[in-house]
């Protein structure tokens, strides 16, 4: 087995080589227009691990606050008293899970469950809004978990509806139908062959225990909006993975309610384990933890072990917990890879959030986050940066690591790229006396990444480059192009609220000089690039490449707004 430390130094060297190109990619993007600064200071925010800037709030948005009524801190907010457990006995279990008048239509749908693409919309329309329930209910009988580890199916019932009403009905997309999504596809991920017999059954219960209360109990709104209003939650939990902190907190506590506690029947030593990865798991959400997640699964992936049945072969606690916390972290952005019909409403459903998001932040006076106010955010380019820059370099990632298992999603996500890109409106360039964005968009128009490596290291980066490892040498001659927390045919308009070739409503016309000449050749070469199996596949064109020089001046202020958190 490979010594730790070289290991750990490649997997270090992948973060900051990535980081760099990245940064550098969005420095081209943010300055060829308005809604390419807007995109690139989205990636930017949500995906890279920084957190030291803060808004401080104003006067009266912390008097608003204060008048608000909060829970003690010593008690975990958001937990209700609710009493599902004389809803059913032990021989009165509904079919799937849920009493239902539309159980065929039901029926039907969930014969998709063990397959990628499952409508997850539908079932939640005909299980009587009960998505999470009925899937979690399908997924555990196909493995047969309730009698691996002594569930009782009453139990189990009363925790999924009891966790199921914890979500949100009024957040249009971190909600119950998204949870259903997320551990539905982390269901079918840990189905592939190349992880066949790979995890214990103890493994897969966590994995899938994670992904069902990833989001519980979310607000809506970002890590950085709590941060920057005060929130007692920022506050409970020091500014640090806010959410994800708490999203663990309330689905633990929920086991302990009435008749909840479906790991009951666990030795103590199975509970503590399973604690663990699911914290493990859950904590990987955060979206600023991508760029980390990203290289250590490269990192695997270039010295990865398979045995004779070419199965992976994953022989410690650490390479384990990283596939299943990259399996539901792939998981929670999937949305692109899903068929066309249904990534469209979860794009959709994510604006309506980051646009409620950016009403409240015109409420309080403070800047509005990127992407999100209503009246000049690019909602296709957005979901092309987020393919180019984010999606695809960790889907092909991860195809490269059960290859060739994740195939057909790949193609999926290019597809959909290109459907996305298609929608762009190519309007003519602004004229030179354009002033620079809008009161609120979040800043000027040409965005000023910082840096988020020590500064030592802009001191040797010129060093660096001269002395550049193999490793880095052939990465850099392979790479391309390629690829928000957190689902049709090309001849169809979007939908609310992307409508109108998916422009959000409200839109103004300063859209007219948002997409400069040199945006839509740089956007159209990039198409096709998707593909690559490079270890940051479409982080950077091969011409950013060539006249590479240290990227030092450039980096992501990191506090945005994920998909999956």
């Amino acid at each position: 087995m490979p010594d730790a430390s070289p290991l750990h130094s490649v997997c270090q060297g992948h973060i900051i080589k990535f980081k760099r190109m990245l940064n550098r990619e969005l420095t081209h993007l943010s300055e060829t227009s308005r809604s390419g600064n807007q995109v690139s200071e989205y990636i930017s925010n949500t995906f890279l691990d920084k957190q030291h800037e803060v808004e401080i709030p104003s006067p009266l948005s912390r008097e608003k606050g204060k008048e608000e009524g909060k829970p003690p801190m010593s008690q975990i907010s958001g937990v209700k008293k609710l009493m599902h457990s004389a809803s059913f006995s032990c021989t009165a279990i509904p079919r799937f899970g849920v009493k239902t008048d539309q159980e065929g239509p039901l029926a039907k749908e969930l014969e998709a469950v063990n397959r990628w693409g499952l409508d997850v919309f539908k079932v939640a329309e005909y299980s009587g809004h009960r998505p999470l329930t009925v899937v979690m209910y399908s997924i555990f009988q196909e493995r047969d978990l309730l009698k691996t580890f002594h569930i009782p199916a009453d139990t189990f019932i009363t925790f999924l509806m009891t966790l199921e009403d914890h979500y949100h009905l009024d957040v249009a997309y971190h909600n119950n139908i998204h949870a259903a999504d997320v551990a539905q596809s982390t269901h079918v991920l840990l189905s592939m062959p190349a992880l066949e017999a790979v995890f214990t059954d103890l493994e897969i219960l966590a994995a899938i225990f994670a992904a069902a209360i990833h989001d519980v109990d979310h607000p809506g709104v970002s890590n950085q909006f709590l941060i920057n209003t005060n929130s007692e939650l920022a506050l409970m939990y020091n500014d640090a993975s806010v959410l994800e902190n708490h999203h663990l907190a309330v689905g633990f506590k929920l086991l302990q309610e009435e008749n909840c506690d479906i790991f009951q029947n666990l030795s103590k030593k199975e509970r503590q384990m399973l604690r663990k990865m699911a914290i493990d798991m859950v904590l990987a959400t955060d979206m600023s933890k991508h760029m980390n997640l990203l290289a250590d699964l490269k990192t695997m992936v270039e010295t990865k072990k398979v045995t004779s049945l070419g199965v992976l072969l994953l022989d410690n606690y650490s390479d384990r917990i990283q596939v299943l916390q990259n399996i539901v972290h792939c998981a929670d952005l999937s949305n692109p890879t899903k068929p066309l019909e249904l990534y469209r409403q979860w794009t959709d459903r994510i604006m309506v959030e980051f646009f409620h998001q950016g009403d409240r932040e015109r409420e309080k006076g403070m800047e509005i986050s990127p992407m999100c106010d209503k009246h000049n955010a690019s909602v296709e380019k957005s979901q092309v940066g987020f393919i180019d820059y984010i999606a695809h370099p960790l889907w092909e990632t991860w195809a490269d690591l059960v290859h060739p298992d994740a195939q057909e999603i790949l193609d999926t996500l290019e597809d959909n790229r290109e459907w996305y890109q298609s929608m762009i409106p190519h309007s003519p360039s602004p004229p030179p006396d354009v002033p620079g964005s809008e009161k609120g968009g979040g800043g000027p128009d040409k965005f000023q990444f910082e840096l988020i490596l020590q500064e030592e290291e802009g001191e040797e980066s010129d060093t660096e480059q001269e002395t550049e490892s193999p490793l880095e040498e052939e990465n850099s001659e392979s790479k391309t192009l390629g690829t928000t927390d957190d689902s049709e045919s090309a001849s169809e308009q979007p939908s609310s609220p992307t409508d109108k070739s998916g422009s959000p409503p409200g839109g103004t016309p300063s859209e007219q000089g948002e997409t400069s000449e040199a945006d839509n050749q740089r956007t159209q070469s990039s198409r096709g690039t998707v593909g690559s199996t490079a270890a940051l596949s479409g982080l950077l064109r091969r011409q950013s490449l060539q006249d590479m020089e240290p990227c030092l001046d450039v980096e992501g202020n990191v506090t945005f707004l994920p998909l999956g958190t």
